[in-house]
């Protein structure tokens, strides 16, 4: 039987990869935005645990190790990219997948975002008084990560409340401002001025954009990416299912064979 496992989790990890791999490794942040526009949603980097598409991977093949040996031409890509790619409008950045360093495509995240598209969109949410005050500064326009740090006064507040913004898609990264010493600061904005958000959930684009992509998921699996409730996910997995979008062999559920890409079968 442990044959068997091993043998079906090799199978996997193979099919996911070749789900995931671009023909050829990412050059320019058109080909960026391609990629995650493809995947839907992609870490920064990998990681033992969660497995999920990583942008790191698209750029320096699987086998690279990130910073092995510090800052390279690779590490640079990735880095600059999660900030140029939501500025640019083609794909939103922050820590939310598995409450990790991510990029979401423009219509997953359409598919994801919680609120109506509207600046004062956080007002609706249960947050902590420092969440709420960043956003309502960030009202007047971007702000860089240095000035909201300020504003809160205290940096482990100020990181608790941006990860609470962030874990609601309500914020996101929107390139880069220069500082008079160190590194340049990231960029906030609110993420219905960078992005058209706010028509409504949709859990079945969502899931099967989440099922594609990780060839075999199991509601566990989609609600630690998404953050849902692990009941939501099942539902919306049987959902599937009982619309022969997916089918549940005995490792988890599978899109149907016969379904084609997410963003073309649920357009």
């Amino acid at each position: 039987m442990q044959v068997m496992a091993d043998a079906d989790g090799l199978a996997l990890a193979r099919a996911r990869g070749a789900r995931w791999l671009p023909v050829r490794r990412l050059r320019s942040i058109e080909e960026a935005a391609r990629f995650v526009e493809d995947v839907g949603f992609a870490l920064l980097f990998p990681t033992d645990r969660p497995t999920a598409p990583t942008l790191w991977e698209a750029v320096a093949g699987p086998d690279a190790v990130p910073f092995a040996h510090g800052m390279g031409d690779s590490e640079s890509l990735v880095w600059s990219w999660k900030d140029a790619l939501p500025e640019a409008r083609m794909a939103w950045s922050g820590p939310f997948l598995h409450r990790r360093a991510s990029l979401l495509s423009p219509r997953l995240l359409a598919a994801l975002y919680p609120g109506e598209g509207a600046p004062d969109d956080h007002r609706a949410f249960s947050l902590s008084g420092d969440a709420h005050r960043i956003a309502e500064a960030l009202l007047t326009g971007p702000m860089p990560s240095s000035a909201l740090r300020k504003l809160v006064g205290d940096r482990s507040r100020y990181d608790r409340a941006i990860r609470e913004l962030h874990r609601q898609l309500l914020v996101t990264s929107a390139g880069t401002r220069e500082q008079r010493s160190g590194w340049p600061a990231v960029a906030i904005e609110l993420t219905c001025r960078r992005f058209d958000v706010g028509d409504g959930q949709d859990h079945r684009y969502a899931t099967a954009r989440f099922l594609d992509t990780m060839v075999e998921a199991t509601p566990a699996d989609l609600a630690r990416a998404y953050g849902w409730p692990t009941d939501l996910a099942r539902a919306a997995l049987n959902d599937l299912v009982a619309q022969e979008a997916a089918v549940r062999p005995p490792g988890g559920y599978r899109a149907a064979p016969r379904n084609a890409h997410p963003d073309t079968a649920f357009s």
